[in-house]
């Protein structure tokens, strides 16, 4: 803002002392102080304010004038409050130096001047700004030489002192403004907040308060896009401002408003960009479906690999299965709804580092869900291979946030094969792995090969008022005794279990003395009729707490 625009705020009551003929100097920030010396703090174009604590005398006016002026300050306004009027001698010093003074009536608040600064300097800042976003979206449209979401990130951060950061639906950094990074903690939590918005239907921008992770206060703007309700909440984008946003003008929430359309139409190229590996993703798990021959398989991977960026001639693969329940929509078109969000969040989950995609997806097969295929380095060892809990454990609490009042996503990973011949098995091993995690409880829940051993095979196929009868005649009674005694029978049983019945093991896993153990041993067992001695009944309390999990 100039000068004459704030000698012209009669709200403010300035009077100008000296430089009429330098209103139309540009403020660019505002400062109070009242040190001798705050040059270290000052970085040109500032109106300071002061309230004339450091004057003690006519001989402190010119250092402290010259300090400003060498600093490139704009202009100086004093308060009349401390002295009862702005002493000669700093008028003085101001026209030596060519530095504008205005003089602050002692019923005008240094508080309320920086605010109106501020705002007015926000205001022609984000005007400004929009101009250079409007181009900068023109450039986009063109073609991907525009540069993309960042170079916009970018501009924020450098003219609007704005970081700002395009996060994913589960919380990754896609881009960043650069100087300032976004840790990690608090993009979940960001993106927590915005699925539980969502979810709850309640339009963005959303304001997170101070405490969010690092003491600052975020304002997101989500990317708009095609999906509606629990869809867009598991799905959706968002940009990430850090700073409250409540009292912003009108002009910096329609630019900031503005810059999620721009990314969302870049987005809308990226989905493009996507369609050839989808495509082939689908035919790939047609052909395994329909029983074609390994070479015709092979054939097909073998025209990934270029799509993929991997110049390995035979990669190990993995099949992840996910299916998500519970989105808008029912009988067939939640069925679609459903393969949609999965495949996309498997997309998402699947993601390395950079942004890389390795993995072939394709949503909606017959059973609502989505399968995708995972090329893995061909390392010796099985180190490089996918878990289903690595793969869902950092995403979790995010996911769950979208995810309540019935939401679910089971996850299902086969174990790496070296062929395409063994492809087919991979796939109905995943398959089988996302039915035994759907077989537990809990929001977010993953199962992998190694999980498919003995008697977790047939729980997938247990009816469920079986298991829940079952669950509840050995659980339920030291459920009830831990509740009124206080005490942990549960987590005892838990140890002992996995410690396979070893007494010395389990005693010195939870710190008791063996006495101490075997006395609760033996409440479990008058509790609920059995011996711990028996294996059978060991199995049983180990598929009653499997299943109650």
């Amino acid at each position: 803002m100039r000068l004459r625009t704030l000698l012209a705020d009669d709200a403010l009551g300035l009077r100008l002392l000296h430089g009429a003929g330098r209103l139309e100097a540009r403020v660019r920030g505002v400062m109070t102080t009242d040190l001798r010396d705050p040059s270290r703090y000052l970085h040109g174009g500032e109106l300071v304010l002061t309230g004339l604590a450091w004057w003690r005398g006519p001989q402190d006016s010119d250092p402290f004038v010259r300090i400003l002026s060498r600093a490139g300050v704009t202009a100086l306004a004093a308060g009349e409050a401390e002295l009862g009027s702005v002493p000669d001698d700093l008028a003085a010093a101001c026209a030596r130096h060519g530095l504008p003074l205005f003089a602050v009536a002692q019923e005008v608040a240094f508080a309320e001047i920086t605010e109106r600064v501020v705002r007015r300097i926000s205001g022609h800042r984000a005007g400004d700004l929009a101009a250079v976003v409007d181009r900068h979206r023109r450039l986009m449209a063109a073609g991907p030489g525009g540069g993309g979401p960042q170079g916009v990130l970018d501009l924020l951060g450098a003219e609007l002192d704005l970081p700002a950061w395009l996060l994913s639906a589960t919380g990754r950094v896609i881009a960043g403004s650069g100087r300032v990074p976004l840790p990690g903690a608090v993009a979940a939590e960001l993106a927590a907040h915005r699925m539980t918005a969502a979810l709850a239907g309640r339009p963005g921008p959303y304001r997170v308060p101070s405490g969010a992770g690092d003491g600052s206060g975020y304002a997101l703007f989500p990317v708009p896009g095609d999906a509606r309700g629990r869809a867009a909440a598991l799905t959706g984008r968002q940009l990430a401002v850090r700073a409250d946003g409540g009292e912003w003008p009108d002009e910096r929430r329609d630019l900031l408003a503005g810059v999620a359309e721009l990314i969302a139409a870049e987005h809308d190229r990226h989905e493009a960009s996507r369609t050839v590996r989808r495509r082939l993703a689908r035919e790939i798990v047609r052909l395994l479906r329909d029983g074609a021959v390994p070479a015709e398989v092979a054939a097909r991977l073998r025209v990934a690999g270029p799509v993929l960026g991997h110049s390995l001639a035979d990669p190990r693969w993995q099949v992840v299965v996910a299916r998500v329940e519970g989105v808008d929509g029912g009988g067939d078109a939640g069925a679609d709804a459903g393969g949609g969000v999965a495949a996309a969040l498997l997309e998402e989950l699947l993601t390395g580092p950079g942004g890389t995609e390795p993995a072939l997806v394709a949503g909606a097969p017959p059973d609502g869900g989505a399968v995708a295929l995972v090329p893995l380095p061909t390392l010796p060892g099985e180190g490089a291979a996918l878990r289903a809990e690595s793969v869902l454990a950092p995403v979790r609490a995010v996911l769950s946030a979208g995810l309540r009042d019935g939401g679910r996503l089971t996850l299902g990973v086969s174990a790496p094969v070296g062929t395409a011949g063994g492809l087919r098995g991979a796939l109905e091993e995943a398959r089988h792995a996302q039915r035994v995690a759907a077989a537990g409880n809990g929001a977010v829940r993953g199962a992998g090969h190694d999980e498919l051993a003995s008697h977790v095979l047939l729980l997938p196929f247990v009816p469920e008022e079986v298991r829940l009868a079952f669950t509840a005649r050995l659980l339920d009674p030291l459920r009830a005794y831990d509740r009124r005694h206080r005490a942990r029978l549960i987590p005892t049983l838990e140890a002992f279990l996995a410690a396979d019945g070893s007494w010395t093991r389990c005693a010195a896993h939870l710190h008791l003395h063996v006495n101490t153990l075997r006395y609760r041993i033996g409440r479990i067992e008058a509790l609920t009729g059995r011996d711990l001695n028996r294996l059978e009944d060991k199995l049983d309390f180990l598929l009653a707490l499997r299943l109650s999990r």
